[in-house]
């Protein structure tokens, strides 16, 4: 699993970053997906972050 953030979408608010500073940052008001060889740790928290987004914008690919 790898979490994908729609930058045209996001507008950000930092609840994933909030969730999951593992895996999320802002950068320039956008969220970014931090690049990691395995996010399956931080599987709870994504799937969290991707709940707690007001505009939908994150996805997971499996």
């Amino acid at each position: 699993m790898k979490p994908v953030v729609n930058q045209e979408a996001c507008i950000g608010c930092g609840a994933c970053e909030g969730i999951a500073p593992e895996v999320f940052k802002l950068n320039d008001g956008k969220s970014e997906v931090i690049a990691l060889d395995d996010y399956s740790q931080y599987e709870e928290q994504i799937k969290q972050a991707v709940d707690s987004c007001p505009v939908q914008c994150i996805s997971i690919e499996e």
